[in-house]
Formats: C-alpha cells, sequence, structure tokens
C-alpha cells in the first residue's frame, strides 16, 4: 500500500492556516500512520462569523486557486509550499506496504473552518471491525445530524453494517423448556385458557389473544383458528364452515379453514398471501380517526412478509400513526420454503425499525411470553396511536396443508425435537405441573374429551345438507343487479332440465 494523502483545505491566508491547524495539532500529532497535505478548496463563507476579521490579512499572493506548487491529487506530495509557514512539524508518516490482512484505511471528516468553511480530513485504519482510533463525540446541537430523513448520530468511522456479525435481535421469553419461570417479575400469574390447534404454534393464538380487549379487531391468515376459538367461537361453527354446509355463516362460499365473524371481530380470513395487512393498516387508520380505543391486530407468516403488501402496510402504518399490533408468526417454512431461502437478514422484527415500527421478538413457545408482548403493544398502541411489530419464533409441528408432505424437505427428527422437546403445550403443562394445578390423570381425561367433543362436530357437521344453490347469488349485493338476476335465472332453468344429474338431495331446499 502507497502512503496515504490526506487532503486538508486551507483557508485563503496563512493566519488562517495556521488557526486550523494548531486546533488540529494535537490530532495530527496521534502516533498512527498520517500523513498530512495541502490542497486548497474555494469555500462559501461561514454565515456564523462575518467578515472583515482583523486577525485575518487579505489572501496571501502566493496561493492561487488551485495551488501550482501542490498538484490534485498526488500520491507523491513532497512537504508542503513553502510560501505557506507551518507552526509544527512536517510528519511525513505511511503505512507499511504490507500491512495485515483486513487493514481497511478510511478518510473522515473531522473539523470545520471558521470564515470560509475549511474542512479538515484524516485517515483511521481498522483491523477487522475494530477501530484503532476511538469514537468522537458530537456533543453541540450544530454537530448533530438535522437530515430530516433519518434519526442517527454523526460517527467517525466507517463501517457497514454487516448480517450476521453483530448479534441478532434477542429473543424474548419468561419461562425455559421445562416450563420454569426465569424472571418472577415478568410471571403474569393469570388464568389462561389453552385450546388445540394448529400443531406447535397454540402458543402465538392463545397468548396473543388474551391479550386483547374483545373489540380489537382482528385479521388473520388461515392459522389463527385459535385466536377466534379464544373469543368463544364455537366448534360446531368451525365444523360448518370447513364442511361448508347450511349451518356455514359463508354459506359454503369460501375455502375451509377461511373462517370470520362480525360479532367477535374477526376478519374473514382471505387466501392471497399478505393482503390482509395494507387492509389491517386502513382499519387501523378508520379506528383512530373515530377515537374509539381500540386496537387492530394482523397475524402473518415469515413467507407472507416477503410479499409487497407487507412492505406497503408497514410504511403507511408508521406514517400514519396507526394503533395497529403486527403480529408474525414465524414459523421456519413458508410451504415447502425454509428461512434460510426466505431471506438473508435477521428475521422479520429487524425489518420493523427501518419503516419506524418498535419492534419486539419473543419465543412463540412461551405462551407467558407472547401474552406479555402483545399486551404492553396493545396498551401503547392505543395510548400513542403507535405501530408494533412482533415476530414470535415458533415452529410448524404439522403439514403446511393436506396436500402437502413436509418430509420431502424436513427431516423427522427436526420435527420430533420440537414436537417432544419445545411444544408450546408442553411447556405450559410443566408450569402447571410444577405448581400443582395439573396432573397426568387430568391430562388424560382432557385430552379424551377434547377428543370426543371434535368428533361429535364432525359427525353433525358431515349429517348436515349444503346449503341452497340459490346463496351463490345472495349476500355481496343489497339490490341484485340485473346481470345476477339473468344468471339466476338461468341456473334455475338448468336445474330444471338436468337436475337428475346433480345430488340435489345433499343440498338444502
Amino acid at each position: 500500500m502507497s502512503p496515504c494523502v490526506i487532503p486538508v483545505s486551507p483557508y485563503s491566508t496563512p493566519m488562517s492556516l495556521h488557526c486550523i491547524l494548531m486546533t488540529l495539532y494535537p490530532i495530527l500529532m496521534s502516533p498512527y500512520p498520517t500523513l498530512i497535505s495541502l490542497h486548497p478548496t474555494p469555500m462559501s463563507p461561514c454565515p456564523h462569523i462575518a467578515p472583515p476579521c482583523p486577525r485575518i490579512p487579505p489572501p496571501c499572493p502566493h496561493i492561487p486557486s488551485p495551488c501550482p506548487h501542490i498538484p490534485s491529487p498526488c500520491p507523491h506530495i513532497p512537504p508542503p509550499c513553502p510560501h505557506i509557514p507551518l507552526p509544527y512539524p512536517y510528519i511525513p508518516l505511511s503505512i507499511p506496504t504490507n500491512p495485515p490482512k483486513h487493514f481497511l484505511s478510511v478518510r473522515v471528516w473531522v473539523g470545520t473552518g471558521s470564515l470560509f468553511g475549511s474542512v479538515a480530513f484524516r485517515t483511521f485504519y481498522y483491523h477487522g471491525m475494530t477501530p484503532i482510533t476511538p469514537q468522537r463525540d458530537f456533543p453541540s446541537l450544530e454537530e448533530k445530524p438535522q437530515f430530516p430523513g433519518a434519526s442517527a448520530e454523526f460517527v467517525d468511522r466507517l463501517e457497514f453494517i454487516q448480517p450476521n456479525v453483530i448479534s441478532g435481535i434477542p429473543v424474548y421469553r419468561v419461562m425455559d423448556r421445562q416450563g420454569h419461570i426465569i424472571n418472577p417479575s415478568q410471571d403474569p400469574q393469570g388464568r389462561i385458557s389453552f385450546y388445540m390447534t394448529n400443531y406447535g404454534e397454540e402458543g402465538t393464538h392463545v397468548g396473543s389473544a388474551a391479550a386483547l380487549d374483545d373489540t380489537d379487531l382482528v385479521f388473520g391468515q388461515y392459522r389463527e383458528a385459535g385466536v377466534l376459538m379464544y373469543r368463544g367461537y364455537p366448534l360446531d361453527l368451525f365444523m360448518a364452515q370447513c364442511y361448508g354446509n347450511a349451518s356455514d355463516p359463508g354459506r359454503g362460499r369460501q375455502m375451509p379453514v377461511h373462517y370470520g365473524c362480525r360479532e367477535r371481530h374477526f376478519v374473514t380470513i382471505s387466501s392471497p398471501l399478505a393482503t390482509q395487512i395494507p387492509q389491517a393498516v386502513g382499519a387501523a387508520y378508520a379506528i383512530k380517526r373515530a377515537d374509539t380505543s381500540r386496537a387492530v391486530i394482523c397475524y402473518f407468516g415469515e413467507g407472507a412478509a416477503s410479499e409487497g403488501d407487507a412492505h406497503a402496510g408497514f410504511n403507511f402504518a408508521a406514517t400514519l400513526e396507526c394503533p395497529i399490533i403486527f403480529f408474525c408468526r414465524n414459523n421456519g417454512y413458508a410451504i415447502s420454503t425454509p428461512t434460510s431461502e426466505q431471506y438473508r437478514g435477521d428475521g422479520i422484527a429487524a425489518r420493523g425499525p427501518g419503516y419506524g415500527l418498535l419492534s419486539i421478538r419473543v419465543d412463540g413457545n412461551d405462551v407467558f411470553a407472547v401474552y406479555n408482548a402483545t399486551k404492553e403493544a396493545r396498551r401503547r398502541a392505543v395510548a400513542e396511536n403507535q405501530p408494533f411489530l412482533i415476530e414470535a419464533m415458533t415452529y410448524r409441528i404439522g403439514h403446511h396443508s393436506t396436500s402437502d408432505d413436509s418430509s420431502a424437505y424436513r427431516s423427522v427428527d427436526e420435527v420430533n425435537y420440537w414436537d417432544k422437546q419445545d411444544h408450546p403445550i408442553s411447556r405450559l403443562r410443566h408450569y402447571m405441573q410444577g405448581r400443582g394445578w395439573w396432573d397426568e390423570e387430568q391430562e388424560k381425561g382432557w385430552r379424551k374429551s377434547s377428543r370426543r367433543k371434535v368428533m361429535e362436530a364432525f359427525e353433525q357437521a358431515e349429517r348436515k345438507p349444503k346449503p341452497n344453490p340459490q346463496h351463490l347469488f345472495t349476500d355481496v349485493y343489497r339490490e341484485m343487479p340485473p346481470n345476477l338476476q339473468r344468471q339466476r335465472a338461468a341456473l334455475e332453468r338448468h336445474l330444471q332440465h338436468y337436475g337428475e344429474h346433480y345430488p340435489m338431495e345433499l343440498y338444502e331446499k
């Protein structure tokens, strides 16, 4: 490496040059490799110091602009121009020709002049990520950044933020894997009902639902059945929706597990990924304008966070200051795509600060951690009209759907670990058993009764007829438009002529 040249823009006079160099003398006399050169740069007059100054005579006639004695830039600059007397010895220090590996030289701004805004630079050297030269403070308001688009501090070292080098965002939890409370001050000590659905992710459902008010609006993503069940949605309606029978509130017009309930403030689930995110932000903005002291929670997976709707929703929520909680279930897989192929950054919570979202990462298998984080986020979202992002780290033990075979892209041992060693229900059971609130007999009885209720609901849903085909045209318009009236009439004529070819006995009359 050749000697590194550090330019210093001088004042237009020898006296002003002396002033800045005397100011920087302690820095420039540092024992670290430094080579000082001069390069005159025309600057605008400084507005803070009104000219003329009696200490600064007219510009030196020996220094035209640019000075012919100082080529710019030059890697082999000789001693400074003889027309410019210096108040300190010239320092022709250089860097070794073969410095240690990973050395990085950085030219950094270290101060401004007074009358003509002169600037000084110097070079620091790094080894890896550790600077040799200590960080410099910028205490005065004038030296703090005033850029309108960011909130930050100036630093005097060049350092790119590298993924997976600094410590990742920590994972908040209350219980360890054996159900022991780690920090007693975080134990909510409340009664939390626990329902089984969606293998391995139950803690995210119940922990978050328990922290919400009943009037808070919920936007789910087809894995939040536990949230709706916590709010009292009956098991027979879950089954009716999955079977699409006559008792289904959606009249069989939705895919299975696309639940919705107006009375329980649960917006009907949509199939396309992430479409609920901007919709939830719009609802939160409406709630803010109505000033109803409510919040919106929007659930999605880490795969949906890669959709454009997620980024748009985050940005709108932050700029409009909406009372919304973005709840990301990071369960390790987006269908068959693992997180290692989904993103390269530190998960989803790391994206929050970039959008201006208050963010936290929690152990999604710890129902108490989920509850505490959601409860605090909900309180502040309503009180401060602030959006929050919660990333709940969990694991999808089951297949993505009945059409998916997860053994094709993950091992059985991996699934068994999360099922046997770090399951949210097992962790809560250990917690309750450790306090004498639960035992093996109660566990066996509870499993048996739960299975019986599910099978009874299955049988009832299977026996019920399908909705009347006329419902294909209802519940969209208050007054049916002419085009739908024509389609309905065409369907009636078709069934009159060819009804024997359809199992009409399975449909409601």
